[in-house]
């Protein structure tokens, strides 16, 4: 009888094991269970922050991801200090890279992403577990942890650690590390959903392209009349407003209204500028504007050709200082000179040297030049590489079509052109670059892109 009583006893604990431990997954069974997820997915949408730790600080970007089946993508990313954003899609088209601020736009024939990772990207997180037998596999409260071979174009980027919700297998963080184990990447998702229902037109070029609506002005907006009249609208409930318009006033123009006076100073653009003070136009540079008891005082500042002014007043807006039929002869006359000076200094930047050159590599020499009615910089280097810089800031809106590929450079996406001699294109902060070589390796290219990031005009 005793016996049988510890044989009982001894079942039950087996019993009791077994039951604790269905809870409890393996690498094996998580892996099949993902491999599941994979065929089934359907759609997805999500949102995070990405850190990059290439630069000498760390950049950080706000990403949207959105997933189609079978093949329809949308990536944003979006500098979080500078509010400018870039766009990625992918429709029965072609793939586009958009760039909404400056009204321009890649096109072009790819299968990307297939053939290349993203580590925004639930498929290229899944398949690198999918993919790499010494997966090393552990677990925390809430999420699944694998750590696997990165697989991307990067070549300095080794390892990648991704986590995964226990619940539905939601990727929940992202590092990615180099050799050396330092952690290079970081993607933190704030939400993910799989089976979203998007609106007809969310992977559609025109509606990112014209429906992007950005809060602040970057600075790629400069030489933009349109862009002026926008921003200068203004909100009498709000009592502030931004002063935009048709024009700029130039040189020190002076212009008497009925019920106010503008002075200003700087250089101007159009001859259709009118006087600050007045509901047409704007003053560039430093200036003020006075006008009655309905009216308020502005203040003006000017980057290149760029415009913006804040106002605040007891009734009113600056815009409302002066009255439709103030007028602005001297002022009108200074924007008219303007208009005939070299709209060169309007789109004027400093030059940005990469802090990155590869082994063997040293600069040549720095050449201003002209792109149509764009002024350039060229950078030329020369050694083991060769391989030249080009420095724009865009006025015109483009739309070009490439036979080329999307190269991840992490803080923005480039396209690359050419065979025998490449030239990877990509914006930052404003500034068109193409980098230009018959034989940098593309290793090299993403190392040099990179080095510009962060980096201040000279």
């Amino acid at each position: 009888m005793r016996r049988f009583t510890w044989v009982v006893a001894l079942v039950m604990v087996c019993l009791s094991l077994v039951v604790s431990g269905c809870g409890k997954k393996d690498a094996g069974s998580v892996v099949k269970e993902l491999d599941g997820v994979m065929s089934k997915l359907q759609s997805y949408h999500g949102k995070g922050q990405m850190t990059l730790r290439t630069g000498q600080d760390p950049q950080e970007y706000d990403v949207e991801v959105s997933f189609q089946a079978p093949s329809f993508y949308r990536i944003s990313l979006t500098n979080a200090k500078k509010d400018i954003t870039q766009i990625v899609l992918r429709n029965d088209d072609g793939v586009f890279v958009l760039t909404p601020h400056l009204n321009k736009s890649f096109r072009f024939q790819s299968d990307w992403p297939e053939n290349q990772g993203q580590v925004y990207l639930y498929q290229s997180l899944v398949q690198s577990i999918l993919m790499d037998n010494e997966r090393h596999f552990t677990s925390d409260e809430k999420a699944y942890v694998f750590d696997v071979v990165a697989n991307y174009q990067n070549g300095s980027l080794a390892r990648q650690k991704v986590w995964l919700d226990k619940r539905n297998y939601a990727p929940q963080h992202v590092e990615v590390s180099d050799a050396n184990s330092n952690v290079m990447v970081i993607v933190k998702f704030d939400q993910f959903e799989f089976g979203t229902k998007f609106e007809k037109d969310q992977f559609d070029m025109q509606r990112n392209m014209t429906g992007w609506n950005l809060k602040t002005l970057p600075t790629m907006m400069q030489g933009d009349s349109k862009a002026g009249e926008k921003s200068g609208s203004t909100d009498s409930k709000a009592g502030t407003g931004a002063a935009g318009g048709k024009g700029t006033t130039a040189g020190n123009g002076t212009g008497t209204g009925t019920n106010g006076t503008a002075t200003g100073q700087g250089s101007g653009s159009d001859a259709k500028g009118d006087a600050a003070g007045t509901n047409k136009g704007n003053a560039a540079g430093t200036g003020t504007a006075t006008g009655d008891s309905k009216g308020a005082t502005a203040a003006g500042s000017s980057i290149d050709s760029s415009k913006t002014s804040s106002a605040s007043g007891n009734q009113g807006t600056a815009a409302e200082a002066g009255s439709d039929k103030a007028t602005a002869a001297n002022g009108t006359q200074a924007a008219a000179a303007g208009a005939k000076k070299d709209t060169s200094k309007q789109q004027s930047f400093g030059i940005i040297e990469p802090r990155y050159m590869p082994s063997g590599v040293k600069k040549q020499d720095v050449t201003e030049l002209k792109l149509g009615e764009d002024q350039a910089v060229m950078l030329r280097y020369s050694g083991k590489y060769n391989y030249t810089l080009m420095e724009s800031r865009p006025q015109v809106q483009t739309v070009s079509i490439l036979p080329g590929d999307i190269l991840d450079l992490g803080f923005t996406l480039g396209v690359v052109t050419g065979d025998a001699k490449k030239t990877l294109t990509w914006t930052y902060d404003g500034i068109e670059f193409r980098l230009s070589t018959g034989d940098l390796p593309e290793t090299e290219m993403i190392k040099v892109a990179q080095a510009v990031q962060g980096e201040i005009g000279k």
